[in-house]
């Protein structure tokens, strides 16, 4: 009988480290999460992964324009006038990002994990045109010059007093 006790303990030894293996097989699958860029207006605040990223490789500026121009799914309402404030993952703000508008550069880049953009009219009416209802927004991580880029961000910022 007292045979029975290290077979059943290797038996439970080797169920647990064949566990352990399958876990980490299941990890290994994943894919890695993207740095985090997170948009706030007053209380609220939409949080996204990358549209665009190589795990921290270049991509060309017309992938980045390309990502730049797409859509985003989240949404954060903004009155005029009302502070919009950006926050970066360290990783994005040691490159450097620049906030970009409807697929166009608007900012040099910062090197910072905040921002807080004071008093923006992003729907400002356009001369013989009506204000907007939204824009799209992208934070893009770049280097200084413009060269390199590495990855694009993008949210949907909604006009509250339309």
């Amino acid at each position: 009988m007292s045979s029975q006790r290290p077979l059943a303990r290797r038996r439970r030894a080797v169920a647990a480290a064949g566990a352990v293996s399958a876990g980490l097989l299941v990890l290994a699958a994943c894919d890695k999460p993207t740095p985090m860029a997170t948009v706030t207006v007053g209380k609220n605040s939409i949080s996204n992964e990358a549209e665009c990223y190589e795990d921290g490789d270049s991509i060309s500026q017309a992938a980045v324009t390309k990502c730049a121009a797409k859509k985003a799914s989240d949404t954060i309402s903004v009155s005029q006038g009302e502070t919009l404030r950006i926050g970066v993952d360290p990783e994005i703000a040691d490159e450097g990002w620049a906030l970009w508008l409807n697929g166009e550069q608007v900012t040099s880049p910062f090197k910072k994990t905040y921002y807080a953009f004071e008093g923006v009219d992003l729907f400002a009416a356009q001369q013989g045109q009506a204000a907007p209802k939204s824009v799209y927004i992208s934070v893009v991580q770049q280097n200084k010059t413009g060269t390199q880029f590495k990855g694009v961000w993008n949210f949907k910022l909604e006009n509250a007093d339309a």
